[in-house]
Parts: C-alpha cells; sequence; structure tokens
C-alpha cells in the first residue's frame, strides 16, 4: 500500500471515530449522561416539534389549494378529477369533484395482473371520493415536522421487497400499514361532523400516488389527495421517473402550503436508501399564476356519506382541545412532555387503567403498573435518536399504546409531534402480539367460516386456511402453546417469501402465495377485515366491538372489543406482557423506525419491570418465538438498533434481556 492510501484510510478512521464526539459536543442533550432512566428521573425538556396550535386550515386555504388542483386538472384535461383535503387528525374538510355527476370508476390495482376475486385486487367500484379522502388523509397522517411523506413513499415501504423491484432484498419496513386507521376501527373516530381525531380512513392508508402533506411553515396542517386517472394503485418500481396525473394535480394543489425542503421524503434514508417523494414537482405544472383564474363552482363540493357533509370548512389546528390530540399538561406525567388523545371535553380517552381481563386480583396488571411501562416507553423515545426524522440528532417521536389480555385499551400516550398514523397502528401492534401469544388463538381463528362477500366476485376464505397452515410450517401446537409472540415474529410468517426477501421461497403461512400476493391481497391482516371494509363503503358507522368476527372481551365498561378490534398489523414494534409466565396484556409503538419502535416496547417493559418489582416484564426467554425454527431459521422477537441513544455510547441495549 502506497504512502498516499495509507494516510487517507488513517483520515477516514479518524473522522468516523470522532464523529460521536463532535456531535456530543454540539448536541444541547435533554438528559445528564448519568441518568436512571430505570428510576424514570427526566427532565420535562421543550424539544423543537413545531406544536403551534394557532395554525390550521381556513376555508380560504382549502378553497386555494382546491383551485389550483382543479385548474391544472383541467389545463391536462381532465374535466372529471376528485379533489379531497383533511386537516391533520383526519377531519376531511372538502370533497371538490369536477364533475358531480361524472365521478369516475376507480380500478383497485396493483400493475400485477392478479384477476378478480383475490383480496381487493382488480375490483372496478364507485369510490372515487373515498380514494380521494384515503390518500389526503395517508400525507396527512405519514408526516410531522420532521418527515414529510406522501402516498409515493408508501408505495415504497409496503411492498414485497425495499426498494421496490430490488429482488434479494427484505420487504418493505412498514409492510402492511396500508390496512391501518380502518373504517371498522373501535379507536378511530367516525361520522360527518367536524371534531377530535384520529379519524378514520374508508380504505386504510394508500399506496397511489397523488397524495401529499400540507404545511403551514413547518407545521402539518393537513393533506391532499387526487384521484384522476381512474386507477387505485400503486409504484412497482422507483427505477424511473412517472409523470402521474394524480399526482401532478396534487403538486399543484400543494403550492403554498408545501414542507420544508429538508424534510422531504428524499432527504431522509433507511437501511441507507432515500425515499421517494414526488416524481414531478412545480416545473411540471402547466397552469400559470396558481390557476387563479379558474372559476370553483359551489355545487361541486360534495358531501361524502360518513365523512362530510356538502360544502367546505376550516379544520382543526393540532394540539388543541378540538383536534383531539393535545398536551398532557401534567395530567398523568408531570415530568414528560407528552401528548394524549382528548374526548372533545378535556377528558383523557385513554388514562391509564388497569386490566380488565385478568383483574389485578387475578394477576392482571393495576393502573400504576401500566402508568410504569408507559412512562418507561416514552422516556426512551426522548432519550433516543430518531430514524425518520430531520435534522439529524432528533429525538424519535411515537405513540405507545397498552392493553390487557382481551384486547381492552388500559393507556394511550405519545411524544408531541409523532405522526398520526402510529396512533392506530400502535394499538394494532399491542393486540396483535397479544393475540398471537393467547393459547385459545388457534381455536378462535379456526371457528371463523369462509364469507361469500361479493356473490360470484369475492370469497373470503375460512381463517382456519391459515391455523393450518402455520400448524404445518411451525409445529402442531402453533397458536395454543402459550409461545410469546412480538409483531416481528408473527410478522415473519406473514411475508410472501419465507425467510423475507428470498424472492421464489414459498410463503409465509399468514401469506397468500406470491403468485396473486399483492398490497391489495396480502393473507390473514386482510382476510380478517375485508368483509368490514366492504360493509363500510357507504359511510355507515363502525361496529361497536370494532373489525373481525374473533370473539369480545368478556369484561369492559362499554362496548366490548373483539380481539382485534382495529385490525392485525404485521410489521414490528410490539411485545406480549406476561406477569411470571403468564401472559396479561401487550404493548405497541409506532411512529419511528421499526428498530426503534422494537426497543421501546421491549425495553420500555423491561424497565419498567425492574423498578416495579412486581413481576411484570418480558416474556420468559424460553418462551420467546425465537426459540422456533422454521426450515434451518429462528423466528425473530425484537431487533433494537445498536447505539440508540442521544445522550450515551451505550451499545446492545436489549441484549440478553
Amino acid at each position: 500500500m502506497n504512502k498516499d492510501k495509507l494516510w487517507y484510510l488513517i483520515f477516514c478512521f479518524c473522522l468516523l471515530t470522532s464523529s460521536v464526539s463532535i456531535a456530543d459536543a454540539f448536541y444541547d442533550f435533554p438528559f445528564d449522561s448519568d441518568v436512571s432512566q430505570l428510576q424514570g428521573e427526566v427532565r420535562a425538556v421543550e424539544r423543537k416539534s413545531s406544536i403551534d396550535i394557532s395554525k390550521h386550515l381556513t376555508i380560504n386555504d382549502v378553497d386555494g389549494i382546491v383551485r389550483r388542483a382543479a385548474a391544472e386538472a383541467a389545463s391536462n384535461g381532465t374535466d372529471n378529477a376528485v379533489i379531497a383535503v383533511s386537516d391533520r387528525v383526519g377531519n376531511i374538510l372538502a370533497v371538490y369533484a369536477m364533475d358531480p355527476d361524472n365521478l369516475p370508476l376507480v380500478t383497485i390495482s396493483s400493475g400485477r395482473n392478479i384477476p378478480i376475486g383475490n383480496g381487493l385486487e382488480s375490483l372496478v367500484l364507485d369510490i372515487a371520493p373515498l380514494a380521494a379522502i384515503s390518500k389526503a388523509l395517508t400525507g396527512a397522517y405519514l408526516s410531522s415536522s420532521g418527515n414529510a411523506f406522501s402516498t409515493r413513499t408508501a408505495s415504497q415501504i409496503v411492498q414485497e421487497n425495499f426498494n421496490p423491484g430490488e429482488v434479494g432484498q427484505f420487504g418493505g419496513p412498514l409492510f402492511g400499514v396500508q390496512f391501518s386507521q380502518l373504517p371498522c376501527s373501535d379507536l378511530t373516530r367516525f361520522g360527518e361532523d367536524l371534531g377530535g381525531g384520529p379519524r378514520r380512513s374508508p380504505l386504510g392508508l394508500s399506496a397511489d400516488p397523488g397524495g401529499f402533506p400540507l404545511y403551514k411553515g413547518d407545521t402539518v396542517v393537513g393533506g391532499i389527495g387526487v384521484i384522476a386517472d381512474g386507477v387505485y394503485g400503486l409504484d412497482l418500481s422507483i427505477s424511473d421517473f412517472d409523470r402521474n396525473l394524480d399526482e401532478l394535480i396534487a403538486v399543484a394543489g400543494q403550492q403554498g402550503f408545501e414542507p420544508p425542503e429538508d424534510i422531504k421524503g428524499h432527504r431522509i434514508t433507511v437501511e441507507g436508501k432515500f425515499f421517494r417523494y414526488s416524481d414531478v414537482d412545480s416545473s411540471f405544472l402547466t397552469t400559470s399564476n396558481g390557476g387563479s383564474a379558474f372559476q370553483l363552482n359551489i355545487i361541486n363540493y360534495i358531501g361524502v356519506a360518513g365523512y362530510l357533509p356538502l360544502g367546505r370548512r376550516a379544520g382543526t389546528a393540532y394540539g388543541s382541545l378540538e383536534s383531539g390530540l393535545r398536551a398532557d399538561n401534567g395530567g398523568v406525567f408531570a415530568d414528560i412532555n407528552s401528548f394524549i388523545l382528548d374526548d372533545g371535553l378535556g377528558n383523557n380517552r385513554y388514562a391509564p387503567s388497569a386490566s380488565l381481563v385478568p383483574s389485578p386480583n387475578n394477576g392482571g396488571m393495576t393502573a400504576g403498573e401500566v402508568r410504569e411501562i408507559l412512562k418507561q416507553a416514552l422516556i426512551l423515545a426522548f432519550r433516543s435518536r430518531a430514524q425518520i426524522r430531520r435534522p439529524l440528532g432528533s429525538h424519535a417521536q411515537v405513540t405507545v399504546s397498552i392493553v390487557d389480555s382481551e384486547a381492552n385499551i388500559l393507556a394511550i400516550a405519545r411524544t408531541p409531534d409523532a405522526p398520526i398514523f402510529g396512533t392506530d397502528v400502535s394499538l394494532q401492534k399491542a393486540r396483535t402480539a397479544t393475540f398471537a401469544s393467547r393459547r385459545t388463538t388457534a381455536a378462535e381463528l379456526s371457528a371463523i367460516d369462509e364469507i361469500d362477500l361479493i356473490p360470484g366476485v369475492i370469497k373470503v376464505p375460512s381463517l382456519k386456511v391459515y391455523v393450518d397452515a402455520v400448524k404445518a410450517f411451525v409445529g402442531p401446537t402453533a397458536l395454543s402453546d402459550g409461545v410469546a409472540f412480538a409483531d416481528r415474529s408473527g410478522g415473519n410468517l406473514s411475508r410472501p417469501f419465507f425467510p423475507d426477501g428470498i424472492n421464489g421461497n414459498e410463503h409465509g403461512p399468514f401469506s397468500k402465495p406470491f403468485a396473486v400476493w399483492s398490497p391489495f391481497n396480502v393473507g390473514l391482516q386482510l382476510d380478517l377485515v375485508l368483509a368490514d371494509i366492504v360493509a363500510r363503503l357507504d359511510g355507515s358507522p363502525p361496529p361497536p366491538q370494532g373489525c373481525t368476527a374473533l370473539p369480545q372481551s368478556s369484561a369492559g365498561p362499554g362496548p366490548l372489543p373483539t380481539r382485534l378490534a382495529n385490525g392485525l398489523q404485521i410489521f414490528p414494534g410490539s411485545v406480549p406482557i406476561f406477569r411470571g409466565t403468564e401472559l396479561v396484556g401487550g404493548i405497541g409503538v409506532s411512529g419511528d423506525g421499526i428498530d426503534q419502535d422494537d426497543m421501546f416496547s421491549f425495553l420500555g417493559l423491561h424497565n419498567a419491570g425492574i423498578i416495579l418489582g412486581s413481576g411484570i416484564g418480558n416474556a420468559p426467554k424460553e418462551l420467546r418465538a425465537d426459540n422456533i425454527v422454521v426450515k434451518g431459521v429462528n423466528l425473530r422477537y425484537v431487533n433494537c438498533p445498536f447505539t440508540p441513544f442521544l445522550d450515551s455510547l451505550e451499545q446492545a441495549v436489549c441484549s440478553g434481556k
């Protein structure tokens, strides 16, 4: 090796090894270096999270957004586009149909030529307003003051490989997130009146380009969604740049409400890969002067049953009482800057409460134990380096949910700027880990019979087919032996290839075969809720027990939730909660990177268990699903970031626990 190359390598090594100390010198850590998170010592430090409760979309804003979008549609020769606008918490503020008497039919298609009769694939439906609404909500729900993601970003992270089209890569990091915010959920709010969120989405989260967040400065105030091309789909390959009509119209509407450039998806990486935000920008627009000459027609503001009355309206300001998500103000934690869900009357919807099943007298969690688990997970979020936020060095922003062994909600709390989507998803994750770890799961799934959903078109199979498949795959006692399944473990079995990312391998037992698999036909996750989604296409209210035909809780103060009352989730971020060897509930976390979400649930529960000393904690190691070997491969339980903290150089923080 010549001397120049040697000095170059020495320089690179010194630069890399010094980078942490350089960052330490310039970062104002919110904790003392010797802080003991096991004693819950955390200062209420205000972090920059752009929670400005004065910022919201006005009626004039909504009119301007719609005018620009409609003008661009007309300029491109489109006369029947549908444009939706939402606020950050999901209230629909406007749905504008350029031709209300001629709404476009919508074909749901992944582009993989999968025939009708396979989930939602190839259905042709009169759902243009619902498609536009779902796209607007996705842009709003995935974004925050630290990241701006679009429906194109969503497309990138829900497919069989990440990136899409890169054979041999793991599935998308948020594989399965499209089936969240469901219209049957017992968590999300519903109805046409303006009110608190998070609100339900008619089709879940969308992967169809043409949905963006809306900002005022660096504050998310809503989303815009457009359907004009008649296809509700996704982008199978990001190796090129498309000129997508829906996306072009949405970009026009977003003008003046764009996110700061530094937080757009294309500035954020996961696994060394940049997210895709948009394939077009304002330079592609064909209108001049922001479409100011275009004349809106008030009668084109249509009502949508279950979502919006006729006309348009102003949105709520995130963080206000009216938005349904607000600062805790010391109600639960005097020393943590947390946010809670409000019932609209100033009351915490999900303040920490004791288990209903089992009751504390029978080994269930006390309200104090629930509170401590919640607190420790939030402390870790404030201590930890975010994966998907800018600027670098920001702490993670997440939602934490805790349930008992029969899916009753015991607590939900958030960091201030956590993306909205994580509220529902964290609860899905908590319930999924709990349900998969029960000894009755196989029997309860097997009891759900085949449904002839749309005669001659869609038939949902008996869920016993999935039970039979997992027993053949894992062993005859699967889902009935009390093995502790984290969401990562069940997710391993829900991919169209096993192991994940080995294209051409057989599918996992909870997945459809790849020949008919797509993000619109995933397997057990969709088959549990497909009937619920189709039944709510008319805008009808959700059933009081929530989604799925699974058994309801045996105890509760109000409507008793089903085991998966807001749906199943199949990407990481949850673990079951045990007292000794007995399952008592689950914790789910969502909003940042999946390894971070895993850590906050697993390590937060571990830390709370040490503080409490009451036997509450993670499942015993011998009961965890990572003991299961399938085809020579161990399932995974959790993956934690290697050096996760902003205030410490500690590594492998989950190891041995």
